[in-house]
């Protein structure tokens, strides 16, 4: 490991250092207008949902590191007090990129990066047309995180109305995670596709798991079972019966061979496979089963 202490690298080498290790990031494609009513678009990897009643998303466009001067998008919400915030799927994450030239003030990025601009219904900015999910928000508040290079500015948006694409949703009505096709900012050039590696874990919020603590220790300490495979194990309510445990070692002949054979590095490695197939029932099954 090294060890840094803020004050003693550049700011441009800390900001490395965060975006590199902070991520995916999800992106806020923010359109807002200027006193003029003059568009601007433009992405921010600093943001997420804090709020739903009231509906807050928060960004925050940081002063420049090179110079320390502002961004337009935070000098029109001063302005204005109004933003949509768009959300970022794989198909225009190429554009999205192209809006991010420094181009100069009242330059429309939307026609720069050859997007459609789809009136709101509540506040003045565009929508982007082409956004799977698009929110209308007021600002409610902006806060200064301080004055120097790299500073940020978290704009407050309450969101007034929302916009989602039909196309993204599944039969019950919910947005599809492999539908939406989200992409996120990683460190560099980088980017993440979220629907090519999409995979679930279960919220251990409708019920009590054992705990890794309740697992007997002969199995915590297994040196095949990884720490994700015991936080599996660890989320079930309650452990297979003894009968459950016999009636599938009497309908599997492998695992009757492998427990025959008494190697534990065996057991542990069939316990694993069913992990991997989220398969925790079986998991326990097996380990209970020598």
């Amino acid at each position: 490991m090294i060890s840094i202490l803020p004050d003693e690298v550049t700011t441009a080498k800390l900001h490395g250092y965060l975006l590199g290790a902070v991520g995916p990031r999800p992106i806020a494609f923010a359109s807002t207008l200027d006193e003029n009513g003059r568009p601007n678009l433009s992405p921010f990897s600093f943001f997420n949902v804090f709020s739903a009643n009231p509906p807050i998303l928060i960004f925050s466009p940081a002063r420049r590191v090179r110079d320390n001067t502002t961004k337009h998008t935070l000098e029109n919400c001063l302005q204005t007090k109004e933003v949509v915030i768009n959300v970022v799927n794989f198909d225009m994450v190429q554009q999205m990129s192209l809006s991010s030239t420094e181009y100069p003030e009242g330059e429309n990025e939307f026609k720069k990066a050859g997007l459609s601009m789809l009136a709101s219904e509540v506040v003045a900015p565009f929508r982007v047309a082409e956004s799977p999910v698009q929110f209308e928000c007021k600002v409610i508040k902006i806060e200064a995180l301080g004055e120097n290079g790299g500073a940020g500015n978290l704009i407050f948006s309450e969101v007034v109305k929302v916009h989602v694409d039909k196309a993204i949703l599944d039969e019950n009505g919910s947005i599809d995670q492999r539908k939406i096709d989200l992409v996120a900012r990683m460190g560099g050039n980088w980017y993440s596709r979220a629907n090519e590696g999409l995979f679930e874990v279960p919220k251990p919020l409708s019920s009590l798991g054992i705990g890794i603590d309740g697992i007997p220790a002969e199995i915590r300490s297994s040196t095949i079972l990884t720490g994700n495979d015991l936080g599996m194990l660890g989320n079930v309510e309650m452990l297979p019966t003894e009968k459950e445990v016999q009636e599938f070692l009497a309908s599997n002949l492998e695992l009757r061979v492998i427990i025959g054979a008494d190697d534990k590095k065996l057991i542990y490695s069939k316990a694993q496979e069913y992990l991997h197939k989220n398969d925790v029932l079986s998991a326990w099954k097996v380990l209970l089963s020598n």
